[in-house]
């Protein structure tokens, strides 16, 4: 069971996460906060060191959301290419899943900490890794399982893989059309196609 103060702990996460998100580092002030949880300044702060190990710890919430349902779409039953096609699926509806997290924590935090939180832009790079590793894993055992053929080493196609599918992201937000989405993700699976499935 846990505490009170673990329950506040949570609350707070949970409800400043989208709010970080959404308005970056810089732009979320205190009165985001306060008016989001109806805790005050001392009490959202009795929790967290300060402003920065809020943010960090907002950003680690929403990235182990994305990773949780990665993995269960990487996880699907079938072939290297099945997964595959499991995760070109989901990035085709990938902004109603970020809705509730208040977008792409990849690229908003990403972009938001690049020159003003290193502490948030490294856990950023971090889990851009983990994506790739996670997408080069599913390339390696279909290759090794002889499913599916790779032109190039199975990260660097997981790698070119993710930074598709992540401009595709960048393009969607900033123009506020999902065709970005659903159009690379119709492609994507067209040339991953053609690429390597046997």
């Amino acid at each position: 069971m846990s505490t009170k103060a673990e329950r506040t702990t949570r609350f707070i996460i949970e409800t400043v996460a989208p709010i970080f998100n959404k308005h970056g580092y810089i732009g979320t002030s205190m009165s985001h906060l306060t008016e989001a949880t109806g805790l005050t300044k001392g009490a959202i702060y009795g929790n967290f060191e300060n402003k920065e190990a809020l943010a960090l710890a907002a950003f680690e919430y929403n990235k182990n959301l994305l990773l949780a349902k990665i993995d269960e779409v990487l996880s699907v039953d079938g072939s290297a290419m099945a997964k595959i096609e499991a995760l070109l699926l989901f990035y085709k509806q990938y902004d109603v899943f970020t809705l509730n997290l208040g977008g792409c924590p990849i690229l908003n935090t990403g972009v938001d900490a690049h020159h003003n939180n290193p502490l948030l832009s490294a856990a950023v790079k971090e889990t851009a890794k983990e994506i790739e590793g996670k997408i080069a894993l599913v390339l390696e055992n279909g290759a090794k399982a002889a499913e599916i053929k790779l032109p190039v080493p199975p990260l660097q196609f997981a790698k070119q893989l993710y930074t598709i599918l992540q401009g595709a992201v960048a393009m969607g937000t900033m123009t506020r059309d999902r065709k970005y989405l659903m159009n690379t993700t119709t492609y994507l699976s067209y040339l991953v196609g053609q690429e390597i499935k046997k």
